[in-house]
This record gives C-alpha cells, structure tokens and sequence, in this order.
C-alpha cells in the first residue's frame, strides 16, 4: 500500500538510481503520474516532459479499458476488445473521440514550447499504475518510433497481465508490486486523489 502519489514516486525513484547522472528524460502519463514525473526527475537530475495517449473505453463501461490511442493516431486494440462490444466501427468512432481529447491536452499543457526530442536519450516512462496496460502500451510504441537510447517502463504497481503486454515494448520494466489478485489501481494507494489539469501545468511550468 502506498501513501499518495508521492510516497510512490519516492519508492520508484530509488529503485531508478542506476540512472541518476545520465539526465534521463522522465515522461509522465497525463494526468496521475504527472506529479510522479517531477519526483523521479528531481531524484534522479532528469528532465521532465508528459507523453500523451488515451484509453480507449468500451462501450456502456467507461471505466474498462478496449485499447489507446497515441498522438500519432497509431492504435493499440486490446485482445479483450470485441468480447465487450468494441467492434471495429466502435473502435474508429473512439479513436476519433480520444484523438480530440488528446490534441485539446496537447494544446493546454504544452502550448509554448516543442516536445522534447527523445532521440539518443534514456527515456524512462512513468504512469501511476497498470490495469490493462493499453495506454502505456500505445505511449511506448510511439516512443520507440522516436529512437531512444534506452526506453524503461516505471510503474509502482501493475496487474501481471499488463506488465506482460508491456515487457516486450520496453528495454526495461520496474515495477515495485505485480499482485495476483490485482483489481485496480486506486486500491493501493490510501490517497489516490483526483490529479487536476491545473496542477499538471503548474508541475510542466516549473
């Protein structure tokens, strides 16, 4: 059981020394893992940047995950996808939804500044947790694309399922939990309050 966000992101951080020294470039998953992000690229001397994907939700369960998106349009369809509904047409319609969203946080988070190039640096890739992995999946195979040096995936807990689906797009995973009897990710944190686009600006600005 972790604290808070914080808590985590301290825990994550030490098991990330090896990288401290080599400015590594810590991108957060919008919108939990962001606070995380500045943590470990405090801990680490490291750079901080958000890479953007969305879940795709299924139908009449937003709260399940059916694949992602990136901001590259490319698409992760999550096996379970067409048992609950999520037929191809659904997909589209969805990916069309998400791509939006996606281009509106793009807009309010970054909107002065370039994306920071990836290319020939560690690129470590932190989200709160894994449930189904579908947005870490679709984050790091749109990394990948951009070449960098060494792509690790840092999560504080994940469901096995998910760290399965990510090992293979990642150089390196770490996660601190991998229960069996993984349920979600909010059961593990005594805190696990809502994170604020406020707050991500605020954290992206300084």
């Amino acid at each position: 059981m972790f604290q808070d966000r914080a808590d985590a992101a301290r825990r994550l951080a030490r098991r990330l020394q090896a990288f401290q020294g080599q400015h590594p470039l810590v991108l957060a998953i919008p919108r939990g893992a962001v606070p995380m992000g500045r943590v470990i690229a405090r801990q680490l001397g490291g750079e901080l940047d958000v890479v953007l994907a969305r879940k795709l939700h299924a139908p009449f369960q937003p709260e399940v995950a059916v694949g992602a998106v990136d901001e590259s349009g490319w698409v992760y369809a999550a096996p379970h996808a067409e048992r609950l509904g999520a037929d191809a047409q659904y997909l589209a319609e969805e990916t069309r939804t998400q791509q939006e969203a996606l281009r509106e946080r793009r807009a309010r988070y970054t909107p002065v500044r370039p994306l920071i190039d990836p290319a020939g640096r560690t690129v470590i890739v932190v989200d709160d947790g894994l449930a189904t992995g579908a947005t870490m999946v679709a984050a790091l195979h749109g990394l990948r694309a951009r070449h960098p040096k060494r792509l690790v995936c840092a999560v504080p807990v994940a469901s096995p399922e998910a760290l399965d689906r990510v090992r293979p797009l990642a150089d390196e995973v770490v996660c601190l939990e991998a229960p069996e009897d993984f349920e979600a990710v909010g059961q593990y944190y005594r805190d696990f309050t809502q994170v604020e686009d406020d707050e991500v600006i605020r954290l992206l600005a300084g």
